[in-house]
Order: structure tokens, then sequence, then C-alpha cells
């Protein structure tokens, strides 16, 4: 498939090999590949009708039509915006582990909370708090405001305590008040670039490693983030 899209002048990506990329006068079409599943998206309808009928041509496929959920994450789209969110997965989620009716709480991590080892804490079960963690984790590719907390916990996988294991039950009650919450890309919108950061100094009460964060939005659509400790970087885009 590779080298059939790239005969047809398509252009590998360079950080992402399964995305390519196709531009023509002022329109441009983006062809995501995910294992046998493709998406496929332009500012030119034609440009995207002539990649159906190429691929048909040359590979045993079918068209489901518009892109409405794709690996738990909702689209929508509209005449000129398209919101992107994870409702679905973040009910699922509530009702796997039993708390769907859960009162929300306005933020995911309490101000005077500092997670540590908390050696003389409670012990509890190390899987079901790793099944926690792993379905959190899941959750960031779309929820950036509950990435640092997340990571923060995933730091205790290995001999959980108590206070860990509320904290990541902190973070599911607020998915409970905020899981309808999308990220939003307008149509038409400025093309100027605008970055904002911020830190700390020795913040972790582990390692005295300070933890900074970042994020860049194109016009008012964000489109990366991270969460970032000395050592150790994670990041997501848009």
């Amino acid at each position: 498939m590779s080298d059939f899209l790239t005969s047809q002048g398509y252009d590998r990506g360079t950080s992402n090999k399964t995305l390519f990329i196709k531009k023509k006068n002022d329109d441009t079409i983006l062809v995501q590949v995910y294992v046998d599943d493709i998406i496929s998206g332009s500012n030119n309808e034609e440009l995207c009708e002539t990649f159906v009928k190429i691929m048909k041509s040359e590979f045993e496929m079918s068209m489901v039509g518009e892109l409405n959920y794709f690996l738990g994450l909702q689209v929508k789209q509209l005449k000129d915006e398209i919101f992107l969110n994870q409702a679905k997965y973040c009910k699922d989620l509530l009702r796997k582990f039993g708390i769907e009716k859960c009162k929300s709480i306005n933020t995911p991590f309490s101000t005077c909370c500092h997670l540590d080892q908390d050696i003389a804490g409670n012990p509890i079960d190390e899987t079901k708090y790793r099944g926690r963690i792993r379905s959190l984790l899941y959750l960031t590719a779309n929820k950036h405001d509950i990435m640092f907390t997340v990571y923060m916990c995933a730091h205790f996988q290995f001999a959980p305590k108590e206070s860990h294991f509320n904290a990541a039950k902190r973070i599911m009650k607020y998915l409970q008040g905020t899981k309808e919450v999308s990220l939003w890309y307008p149509g038409n919108i400025s093309l100027s670039l605008t970055g904002y950061s911020d830190s700390d100094f020795a913040g972790c009460k582990i390692d005295k490693k300070s933890i900074g964060g970042t994020c860049h939005l194109l016009g008012s659509s964000l489109i990366s983030w991270q969460c970032k400790k000395a050592g150790l970087c994670c990041s997501f885009y848009c």
C-alpha cells in the first residue's frame, strides 16, 4: 500500500510513517492508515472521491462512510467545525469499575495532595490498580486535562497504596462531569501558533525533579500538549 500511494504522488510522513499527504494546487488530502483501517480527509471533496476510486481499483475494500467513531474516539463533524471526544469510552470505563453513578468532582487532583511512595500506607491489589491506570492512560490521547495526574498515579503501579488508589478514583469522578467535553477544531481559523508553558521547581516529592507542561494552539485549536518531568517526557499531537 505504501508503494502504491507513493506512486500516486503521496508523500509519506517523516515522524508518522502511517500518514500520507498529497497536495494539489492549494488543496491537501491526508490519509491515515491503522492496520486495515484507513481515514482520509481533505479540504476538497473531489480529492477524497479520487482517492476512493484509485484504492478500490487496486485493493479489495469497502467504504464505511463519514467518520463518526474510531479507536474509542468520537468525531462529530458539522459544516464549519469538528469536535473530538471520548464520551462513550468514559461511560464504559466508569461502568466497568462500578462508579457510573458517582458524584462528579471539579478537579482531577487535589491542590493539597502530593503523592509519594506512602510506605506506611495500606497496600492494595496491584492488578486492580494497574487495570484502572491502563484504562485512564488511553484517555490522555484526547483529554489533556488529566494527563499530569494520570502519569503521576502511573508511577506507583508497583506496591500501590490506598492513597494512590484514592487519587486514581478521584480522576474518574472528575471524568463523570467532563466526559462530554470535546476538543474543538473550527474552520477558517487563524494560523497563528501560540504556546503556553508552566513548571515548578523540584516539585516531585519522590526524586525532587522539576515537572513542567506545555501546550500549543493553532488559532483556537489545541494541536499538541506535553507533560514533562526531568528525564521523562509524554507528548501528544492532533
